[in-house]
């Protein structure tokens, strides 16, 4: 017999570090101070008494580690540390949940600019994106091999323990049970009799040579570990959200009109927002004390949403190459119903209304005089918005004007009255001179082959047409020019050029871009990358000529950054749009935590409301000794027993733990 085994006078050969025998639960001498059994009368019965690796080696590197992690001690510091590190990390939004429209989402920005030194220190520390830091991850690793060192350290040697035991037990085990009775005289018709309402009861029941073991509800033993597995499960897939291949969570802007590449798909998906959507409560449809809140707060969304476009690109382009794209799915994205495709889920998580498309200036000589327009382009067009029809352009050179305009479709556009300097008085059309600083007209339109006209009120603030609903035709100014102007050009601001060059060989570069301009300590900052207040610092070459003129233009700015300038810049329009923002997600992990979960409840139900309960029957001479133990509700097996023995003479059991206290 190896020296690690420990022989049982029983014949049982029981391993290293038992105290308890495995066959007939006799102390194992030598080994009682391990479960505390030396320092009192009972015994310990949490785990029968088996042989834990933990508590027997202590020798190796590996003994010292498996030790240290099976200490529930341990365990419960890990998990400490764990929920202390969340709370840190709740203190501030996380990196990923910075809002869409915070002045910047670079988190270096963010968090100083928003919680001040605080949010520095908590930036600088790396708490920003703590829940998938390496030492988080390390963290939960760590409670994860705790609870399966934990779990192979109890559930092993229980189960052997449980498996081998003998209906047969040392007269010791019974007598410094917790229940116990002992009875003189007992007859076999009584014994029979407590076997068969035992049995009743749903005990197993063995007999062992007139030894009874009536046992039931041995599964709820391994509650906890189930519960165990559920929660590494549960751990796996929190560690597995930190791989691309199961999780991803991303999120882009898409502009009206904008088709862009999908972040977290490799380059294999695009979204086009085909229009977005912006619905608000109206006040009066609210009522009651709603209406009185909205009034007060002022807009407030009642559904935003994407039309989208989803695509799918087919092979492989060159880079630079426009991929060719086969479309997929097509829908609305809304708040909290989103666009599912393949792998990917689409939500609508935010909005940002009136960003600018694109910026048209103006290059003038500096001598020319203020917004002095030349010549005004108009486009006549129909007014049904779903089959809207351009019928044609002319131009009015405000300083040679005819008095018909014939299109080449044959219709007529007469100049009724002419307002250089527009203004309303008395709700009347005036003008404050002769000068063509806000030309405004009165046309009548004619279509082909008719005397009919309709009349339209034309300037730069729009057209109003003197039919009202029932006009069919539409006049809009398309194009104009200033008296000095040398030429315009147009930024888009979505793919901003270095340079751009007028047909005149004038030649304007970017020099610096400000999409979201602001001033600090008197310098220029962009407070995002979102061209939410578009500014530039702008080099005019002119033609055949190497030296620059530099000015800084935007919305209200206009300053000349060189002396001498002969030639000035002016806005000459500008586009809007709206912008969605859509967050991306790919979430292979939800059914682990799904089965996790499940399975951590299946063990909680059956470590709670199942109980392990054990009844040792051992005659001795013409009587009986009685012991019983559970895992729980003591009061429980106490009326089972009483049931068994209900009109017998067998004492009932007493609470030897009672009796002490």
């Amino acid at each position: 017999m190896s020296i690690d085994k420990v022989k049982c006078e029983c014949g049982h050969v029981n391993p290293e570090g038992t105290v308890l025998c495995e066959a007939c639960g006799k102390p194992i001498e030598g080994n009682q101070h391990i479960d505390g059994n030396d320092k009192q009368k009972l015994l310990n019965m949490r785990y029968d008494g088996s042989a834990r690796r933990s508590q027997t080696y202590n020798k190796s590197i590996i003994d010292k580690i498996w030790s240290f992690f099976s200490s529930v001690k341990v365990g419960v510091w890990l998990i400490v540390l764990a929920l202390v590190a969340s709370a840190i990390g709740t203190i501030f939004p996380q990196e990923q949940y910075i809002p869409p429209d915070a002045v910047s989402r670079d988190p270096a920005v963010y968090y100083e600019g928003t919680y001040g030194i605080f949010g520095k220190i908590y930036y600088q520390l790396g708490f920003h994106h703590l829940y998938s830091s390496w030492w988080y991850m390390l963290l939960i690793a760590l409670i994860g091999i705790s609870l399966v060192i934990c779990s192979l350290d109890r559930f092993v040697p229980l189960y052997k323990a449980l498996k081998r035991q003998k209906a047969k037990r040392h007269e010791t085990f019974l007598n410094r049970q917790r229940l116990y009775s002992k009875t003189e005289n007992v007859t076999q018709e009584e014994k029979e009799k407590v076997i068969a309402r035992l049995k009743k009861q749903r005990y197993k029941v063995r007999d062992e040579n007139g030894h009874i073991l009536a046992e039931k509800g041995r599964f709820s033993r391994w509650g906890p570990y189930v519960n165990h597995i559920g929660l590494i499960i549960i751990l796996l897939a929190a560690i597995l959200r930190m791989t691309p291949l199961l999780f991803s969570d991303d999120y882009v802007w898409v502009r009206e009109g904008q088709r862009i590449v999908i972040p977290s798909t490799d380059g294999e998906y695009y979204i086009e927002n085909k229009d977005f959507i912006l619905e608000t409560w109206d006040p009066e449809e609210a009522g009651g004390k709603f209406k009185d809140a909205l009034e007060k707060q002022g807009a407030v969304a009642k559904n935003y949403q994407t039309n989208a476009v989803i695509y799918k690109k087919k092979g492989d382009s060159i880079p630079g190459e426009e991929p060719d794209l086969e479309k997929v799915t097509e829908g609305e994205i809304r708040l909290n119903q989103p666009l599912k495709f393949d792998k990917y889920t689409l939500y609508q998580s935010g909005y940002q209304q009136n960003e600018f498309t694109s910026m048209a200036f103006n290059i003038l000589r500096s001598d020319a005089k203020d917004e002095e327009y030349k010549n005004l382009t108009f486009k006549l067009h129909t007014t049904d918005e779903e089959n809207d029809k351009t019928l044609g352009t002319f131009t009015i050179d405000l300083n040679d004007q005819k008095e018909v305009y014939k299109l080449d479709n044959g219709f007529r556009v007469q100049v009724e009255e002419y307002y250089p300097d527009y203004y309303l008085e008395g709700g009347k059309p005036e003008s404050h001179s002769d000068k063509p600083r806000n030309p405004a007209f009165v046309f009548f339109v004619s279509p082909p082959d008719s005397d009919k006209s309709e009349t339209s009120f034309v300037g730069l603030d729009g057209s109003i047409s003197a039919a009202g609903e029932d006009s069919q035709y539409q006049l809009d100014i398309e194009d104009y020019k200033l008296k000095g102007e040398l030429g315009t050009f147009k930024i888009d601001l979505n793919e901003p050029k270095s340079e751009y060059e007028l047909n005149n060989g004038t030649r304007v570069v970017i020099d610096e871009y400000y999409p979201d301009y602001a001033e600090e300590d008197g310098q220029a900052i962009s407070k995002s990358k979102y061209p939410r207040n578009p500014a530039f610092e702008l080099s005019v070459y002119p033609p055949d000529s190497d030296k620059a003129e530099k000015s800084f233009v935007g919305i209200g700015k206009n300053d000349p950054m060189t002396k001498g300038n002969q030639y000035r810049l002016g806005l000459a329009g500008y586009e809007l749009h709206d912008v969605s923002g859509i967050q991306v997600k790919k979430d292979y992990t939800l059914p682990f935590f799904i089965l996790g979960a499940i399975i951590f409840m299946i063990g909680v139900v059956q470590g709670m409301y199942w109980h392990h309960r054990r009844i040792w029957i051992h005659p001795k001479d013409n009587g009986l000794l009685v012991a019983a133990h559970t895992n729980k509700n003591w009061f429980g097996i106490k009326k089972d027993i009483e049931k068994a023995i209900e009109g017998t003479n067998i004492n009932m059991v007493v609470d030897q733990q009672e009796l002490e206290d």
